[in-house]
């Protein structure tokens, strides 16, 4: 006879039961772009913050200097230059851990799954895709570039057809107009 317990299907342990989908393998990685994002921020956080004080500590006279002249020479470019570098940095930052929050609060982990959840929204089916209209998009694809080739070629050749010559009419009448 078989043993029992090798019949039996796979099974779960008590901790992953209690461990709910928040905490879930899935969640953790998608919650890893949030983290990165919040990381970097704390970074591009402590870079304004160093910034900032080393700024205000070049302002500060030394002790035997007159306080109505300033300590340093002002280069404007440069200091323009490291505000705008500083502000992207902040707002890139920001950019990350808002991704990172929004795609772990829709439970979004790929390309695939977006794909999916925008599908069902707009109420196409997310596992059929249409060939027919893909086929069809590709099809009017490939005869407006041939239209487009084929104009070019007509051009260099220097031949003109009525469309061409009625173009032209109208603008030699709008020119005669004005």
């Amino acid at each position: 006879m078989a043993d029992p317990e090798s019949t039996r299907g796979p099974q779960t342990s008590p901790a992953s039961e209690s461990q709910s989908s928040f905490f879930s393998q899935r969640a953790r990685r998608q919650l890893g772009l949030f983290a990165a994002g919040a990381g970097f921020f704390a970074i591009a956080t402590a870079i304004t913050r160093r910034s900032i004080v080393r700024r205000y500590k070049a302002s500060i006279p030394k002790f035997y200097q007159p306080s109505n002249r300033l300590n340093y020479e002002v280069n404007g470019a440069m200091e323009a230059f490291e505000a705008l570098n500083i502000a992207t940095i902040n707002v890139f930052s920001v950019g990350i851990m808002m991704t990172g929050g929004l795609i772990w609060a829709f439970d979004i982990a790929s390309l695939d799954d977006m794909r999916k959840k925008v599908r069902t929204n707009l109420g196409v089916d997310p596992i059929r895709t249409d060939e027919d209209a893909e086929q069809e998009i590709e099809e009017w694809f490939a005869t407006v570039l041939a239209r487009k080739e084929f104009k070019a070629l007509r051009a260099e050749k220097g031949i003109k057809d009525k469309a061409d010559e009625k173009d032209e009419k109208d603008e030699k009448d709008e020119e005669k107009k004005s």
